[in-house]
Formats: structure tokens, sequence, C-alpha cells
């Protein structure tokens, strides 16, 4: 089943660099940005997530909860968002289900590595209801932010 902006996003839960569980439908309430990316270390990653981070004020005062996700572990995202000073929550995919479920993940990336999350946004609405999605092929593109932010205030 493909997912579909106006699909209920589907739920998860996933351990955060805390080894707290995070799980989405608690998040209702308020919009989620949901940021599946490759991998943590990585030169587009970096410059995707500190974007982000150096924009938090815009998304916490839209009430929007942004939530990075990747296969990496939660010890690898631990030393990531310490080194970086990611403000916002960082989640292990590691058995690469929710990516899975998202429809974000490559079955080959570089390298020869199999099963790394494509770096995609969905932005999920107070009610659970995806309202914005995309999922890019090329690792090296970012998500369209200025669309996104578009969506903030609605």
């Amino acid at each position: 089943m493909e997912l579909e902006i106006g699909s209920i996003a589907p739920d998860f839960t996933l351990f955060d660099t805390d080894k707290n569980q995070v799980t989405l439908s608690i998040l209702k309430g308020q919009k989620i940005l949901l940021l599946f990316f490759p991998l943590a270390f990585t030169s587009t990653c970096t410059k995707e997530l500190c974007a982000v981070r150096d924009n938090i004020t815009a998304y916490n005062e839209a009430n929007v909860k942004v939530l990075g996700i990747s296969v990496d572990s939660l010890f690898t995202l631990k030393k990531y968002k310490e080194e970086q000073a990611i403000n916002f929550l960082l989640l292990s995919d590691f058995n690469k289900e929710v990516s899975t479920t998202y429809e974000t993940l490559y079955e080959e990336f570089t390298f020869g590595m199999k099963g790394v999350s494509k770096r995609s946004a969905y932005l999920i609405s107070e009610t659970g209801q995806i309202i914005y999605k995309e999922v890019l092929e090329n690792a090296s593109e970012v998500p369209d932010f200025v669309k996104i932010n578009g969506y903030l205030s609605t």
C-alpha cells in the first residue's frame, strides 16, 4: 500500500539516542516532521540536519516536532547528535521496519550497502494525516524545506 497525501501516517515506536522509546501516535495533537536520512556523519546528511537545527525555532513556534530517522544504531546517532549539537530527536530504525513501512529504503546504496534509508520528508498533521511527502532517489539532494515550511502555519 503506497502512502499518499491524506493517508493516516503509520504508527511506530523507535528508540532515541537516550534509549527512550518514541511512539508516533503519542505525539498526536501537534505536527510531526519525519526526516529520514541515509547515514550519520555523511556530508549531505550533516548539511540537512544542521540546517534544521539552525532553524528549530521556526518549527517550535509552529508546534512542529522534528524527528530524524536513520538505520544507524542509537549509539552512532548519539555520538553524531552530540558532535553536531542536533537539537531534536534522532531515532534509530536499525531493523529497517519504519523505513520499509514509509517506503523510504534503498535496496542498494553506495559501496554495496543494502537497506539504507532514502532521504525523505513526511509532514504529518495534528490528526495524524500525511500532509506533505517527499522521497528522494538521489541521496545528494535535500528535501524542499521552502515547501515544507509553507505548511507550518496551515
